[in-house]
């Protein structure tokens, strides 16, 4: 029997997030800052064999040809049979899709960062790891010196579509924040009971939460262990 190969895919954590502009094609231009933390998802690989197995997650997850574990494997020409056990929510702005994709790629040893941001904006990031600032569609990451740091994370049981919260944005007239994520604005537009659990982080950490990416995650920096918070640490690339 073959043993399998065992892959981490760690959580990414958008620290700040400006909208800078929309290309032809209807995608947003961003320039970001994101990091990656040790809440993660685990993929164990068989090379040369075929099937996706997703255990745990919501049922939003696909478990076919969409799933972007699937899609990735597709990108590389590689074949493999993966179990993915989720430990990183899904629609939570925390990039769990994309930090799959970015596990098979690496392990793939596929470089193409502009290929791998069109699996999706965070594909490319999450190839890559560690800390970087991230512009364009998400395809030009460009490494920033890694930073210890805490986090402290809330998920509401709130789903907050990325494309949903996008449209959104677009309708509102492309409103940026004092936050730092352009996003936020647009995200409790689409989710309005999202304020209740950023109001409960501020006053359980005293400080002034932010949205993770789209949503619906809010993080304050710092380790306030407590009911429904998780705390998390940065990792370097390669982790």
């Amino acid at each position: 029997m073959i043993a399998p190969i065992r892959l981490r895919a760690p959580a990414k954590l958008t620290l700040s997030l400006r909208l800078t502009g929309l290309r032809d094609d209807g995608l947003h231009l961003i320039d970001a800052e994101m990091v990656t933390v040790d809440l993660h998802d685990t993929l164990e690989l068989v090379e040369g064999a075929d099937g996706l197995t997703v255990v745990g997650g919501g049922d939003d997850i696909p478990a076919g040809p969409d799933n972007l574990v699937a899609r990735a494997l597709a990108l590389t020409g590689r074949r493999a049979s993966v179990r993915l056990t989720k430990g990183i929510p899904s629609q939570a702005g925390l990039g769990g899709g994309s930090s799959d994709a970015g596990a098979i790629l690496r392990w793939a040893g596929f470089a193409d960062l502009g290929a791998a941001a069109g699996l999706g904006a965070d594909v490319a990031f999450c190839t890559v790891g560690g800390r970087a600032r991230v512009t364009g569609i998400g395809e030009r990451v460009e490494p920033l010196p890694f930073v210890d740091a805490a986090y402290t994370l809330v998920t509401p049981p709130v789903p907050c579509p990325t494309g949903a919260v996008y449209r959104r944005w677009d309708e509102l007239g492309g409103p940026s924040s004092a936050s730092g994520n352009d996003l936020e604005p647009a995200a409790l537009a689409v989710a309005p009971e999202l304020a209740r659990w950023r109001d409960e982080l501020g006053e359980a950490s005293g400080g002034t939460p932010r949205l993770a990416g789209s949503g619906s995650t809010w993080f304050v920096e710092g380790a306030f262990a407590g009911p429904g918070r998780v705390v998390v640490r940065t990792v370097p690339a390669g982790w």
